[in-house]
This record gives structure tokens, C-alpha cells and sequence, in this order.
């Protein structure tokens, strides 16, 4: 291989590891610091909030919330979602139980439910758009697959040139007969 395509190898392949690895700590290196990813999959937030976008959710204590506050809390055991507190409403016999009356910010009405506040997950903290589309694509077959071919072939990439050059110095080491 050439100097000049091997510089321009080394360039490609550096920046391709470098995004790869941006990528996996907006995925998952944020939960080593205590934000879990979410994807915003529907336009009900719009526009705080974009479908497509990548919210990073940390955990809070349902007491320090107040009317106004966005929330992502699981609406059952499958769904996920994040809307804005409209309304605080204590237990009658247990005033230390809240529920909160949530509403997406692009809808007309209030979700019809009060959301109980051990199914309060956290609040959005800052937000990616459109980086939401890669982390569900990569999360489910195909997707998973074609991340796993293509963290592969990075590592091909990154490896080629020394396998080249180990052939040219065994060709010149090797004495002549």
C-alpha cells in the first residue's frame, strides 16, 4: 500500500472508530453516569420534543416534581412514554402517595389516566434528534445484525493495512535463493 493511501486508510478509519464509539456512549456509556435513552416514537411532545429524537431520562424523586415539569414514566409493563405534568393529586387517605395528571404537549387533552408515582421513571435531561431512529434500528433484528457486520468490518478496516504491511516485510526479510 502507498504512503498517501495509507494515510488517507488511516484517516477514514479513525474517524469511522471514533463516530463508533460516540455512538456507543450516547447509547450506552450514558447509563454508567446515570441517564437511561429513550426514543421518542410518537408527536405528542412536539415540539419540545421530535419524533425520532433520543431523550436522556435521569431518575428523580416523584416529591421534587411540580406542575409544568415533563416526566417519561411506564404507562404498563411495554410502554414508555413522556408528557407534562398538569396536576399533582394526593391520595384522599394517604397524602404521601401522588399521582399525576399528565398531558403531551401537542395534544388537545389530558391522558386519561393519573400516572401513580412509583411508575414515574425520571425526566428528560437533554435530547439528540433523530439519533432516536439509530437506537431503535440497531435494538431489534435487522438492525441489531447490521451493527454487528458493521462493528466487523470496522474491525477489518482497521486491521487491513497491518496485514499488508507484515506481508511486504516477510517478502523482504525472506533472503533471496
Amino acid at each position: 500500500m502507498s504512503k498517501s493511501v495509507k494515510k488517507i486508510w488511516s484517516v477514514v478509519t479513525t474517524i469511522l472508530v471514533v463516530l463508533a464509539v460516540l455512538l456507543a456512549v450516547a447509547l450506552v456509556g450514558v447509563r454508567v453516569v446515570g441517564y437511561t435513552p429513550y426514543t421518542i416514537l410518537s408527536g405528542s411532545m412536539e415540539p419540545t420534543y421530535h419524533v425520532g429524537a433520543l431523550i436522556y431520562v435521569k431518575q428523580v424523586d416523584p416529591a421534587d416534581l411540580k406542575v409544568g415539569d415533563a416526566i417519561t414514566f411506564a404507562l404498563d409493563e411495554n410502554t414508555i412514554a413522556t408528557h407534562r405534568i398538569i396536576e399533582i393529586v394526593p391520595d384522599e387517605e394517604d397524602p404521601s402517595v401522588l399521582r399525576f395528571a399528565t398531558k403531551g404537549d401537542a395534544n388537545a387533552n389530558a391522558d386519561g389516566s393519573l400516572v401513580h408515582y412509583k411508575n414515574v421513571i425520571g425526566t428528560p435531561v437533554f435530547t439528540v434528534p433523530y439519533l432516536g431512529y439509530v437506537a431503535d434500528y440497531i435494538q431489534h433484528p435487522p438492525g441489531m445484525y447490521t451493527a454487528i457486520a458493521a462493528g466487523v468490518i470496522l474491525l477489518l478496516l482497521v486491521f487491513i493495512p497491518d496485514m499488508f504491511d507484515d506481508d511486504k516485510k516477510k517478502k523482504k526479510d525472506k533472503p533471496e535463493e
